[in-house]
């Protein structure tokens, strides 16, 4: 369950990032906060499937994990991509 607050956390701080680019303010604390709970969001979804490795509930990893790969590479690739867009667009328009 933890890895849902820490999503749900990524998701905010990355929509902050954002808001404060477009907003002309200083961006980077947001960015790192989005991409750090990114990370926490990633290491506690290991953690999880590591519980499920541990009491061996095969039935658990068989249904969850194939898909919830799929989803936290795209999410994670996603989340970078969204963190960085402003760095991006910065040096982008200093050319």
């Amino acid at each position: 369950m933890l890895f849902i607050i820490f999503g749900v956390i990524a998701i905010v701080a990355t929509f902050i990032n954002l808001y404060m680019y477009k907003a002309g303010k200083d961006y980077k604390l947001a960015m790192a906060m989005g991409l750090s709970f990114t990370a926490l969001t990633l290491c506690a979804e290991y953690s999880l499937v590591s519980r499920w490795v541990k009491v061996e509930d095969w039935a658990a990893l068989s249904d969850v994990v194939p898909g919830m790969v799929r989803a936290l590479w795209f999410l994670t690739i996603v989340s970078i991509l969204l963190n960085i867009a402003p760095i991006l667009l910065e040096l982008k328009g200093k050319k």
